[in-house]
Order: C-alpha cells, then structure tokens, then sequence
C-alpha cells in the first residue's frame, strides 16, 4: 500500500475533548496518514466505524460508556479488523496482554509528545507496508520489530521525565490552577524552566492555560490540569 496515494485512515476515539483536538492534529502532521474525525465514546466510534472506512483507532482505554478494550472486542465480534492504537495513563501489564489478543499493536502512556506518537505511527505504517511471503523466521522477526520502539521517546531538549513528574503531580493538586511561579516554588525550579514543562504539558493536550487578569502590566498565565487527565485510562 502507497500511503502517499492511499493515506492510512485513523479514528480519534478519546472523551476528553481538549486531547481529541490535540491527537487530530498529531495525526494530521505524520506524513501518509489522515484523520478521519474524532469520537467522545465508545458508542460514537462504533456509529463511525459502521459509515466511514477506518485503518486505525487511536483509542483512549477510558471511555465513559466502555471500556476501550471491550470496545475492541465488541468491534471483532461484528466483523471490525481496525488496528489499535490503545492511549492509556495506566501501567497495568495485564491489559497490556489482553489488548494483543485484541488487534492492539502498539500502547502511548499519557501523557506524551507529538514525537512519541509520530514514531508509533511511523513504525505502524512500516509494519503495514511490509507485505508478500516470509523467506524464514528472521524475516518474521524483522517485520514484528518495526512495531516495538527502541525506548522511552525523548523529551524535549532540556526536559527530564523526573521533573516531568513533579510539576504534573503538583498541577494536578491544585484545583484551581498555578502560575509558573507557583510550580517553580512547589517543585523548586526556576520560573523559566517550570514554565517550559507547563507549555509541554499544553502542547500535550494535558494542560491548559487562560490569562489572569487584575494585575499591572502583561496577564499571567494560570495552568490548569485538564480534566479527566488525573483517571487512569
């Protein structure tokens, strides 16, 4: 399959709509792919799925009608072959084995960066491509591995996953959101460098961020924890 002529087709399957946008535009940047729309609940995507020809899910895991991997199972029993993309927050390794059985051939743990999904999605598409008979189990092992990421993708230069922790886990506990000041005093960082983690935690689609106002001079910006992001998924 040329998927500059035939671009590989995927389904946003996420309630939280603030990253629904956000993976809609993930996906519209990687080359030989194209969105096809976006759906809030796992009774959306199946309406979808029955009209619209799709390639792949890219599926939140916690939906608030099912949960994503008995989505996959419902949609194998009415004769769905849709490959899965699972999004998940949680590290449980026991859905990690269901979902094999399931047509889930690749899981992104939230939250996580344009790169991150961009190399997932690129190995998918190698994957995909690869086509005819094996010559021996070598060959077989060769078209497996182009799903399995070499490791962790990297952040951004001059972020670090542990930091990473802090200022998520202090953003989620403070109801009504914090100013980069505020997460440089609880995670004890500078105000630039906690402001670079918060714009990540945006761009993310885990964070938003809205003008205060009151004060003399430039607004400051106050950064929220989007909702839904604290629930394992």
């Amino acid at each position: 399959m040329n998927s500059a002529e035939h671009p590989i087709r995927v389904l946003v399957v996420e309630d939280d709509p603030v990253a629904a946008d956000a993976h809609l535009m993930y996906v519209g940047r990687v080359p030989g792919f194209t969105a096809v729309g976006k759906a809030h609940t796992g009774a959306e995507a199946r309406r979808t799925l029955d009209r619209t020809p799709v390639d792949l899910l890219l599926l939140d895991l916690h939906l608030p009608d099912v949960h994503g991997l008995q989505l996959a199972r419902s949609l194998r029993a009415a004769g769905h072959h849709t490959d899965v993309i699972a999004v998940t927050s949680a590290r449980d390794l026991t859905v990690v084995r269901e979902g094999v059985s399931l047509g889930v051939v690749q899981y992104v743990l939230k939250p996580f960066t344009f790169a991150t999904l961009r190399d997932r999605l690129v190995r998918y598409a190698e994957f995909r491509g690869t086509a005819g008979e094996a010559s021996g189990q070598d060959e077989v092992d060769r078209a497996l591995a182009t799903l399995r990421a070499p490791g962790p993708a990297a952040l951004p230069k001059g972020l670090s996953a542990p930091t990473l922790e802090r200022v998520t886990g202090a953003l989620r506990g403070s109801d009504e959101g914090l100013t980069a000041a505020g997460v440089a005093d609880a995670v004890g960082i500078s105000r630039i460098t906690a402001r670079r983690y918060l714009e990540h935690l945006v761009d993310a689609g885990r964070a938003g961020r809205r003008p205060l106002y009151g004060q003399v001079g430039r607004p400051e910006l106050v950064y929220r924890w989007v909702r839904g992001s604290e629930r394992g998924r």
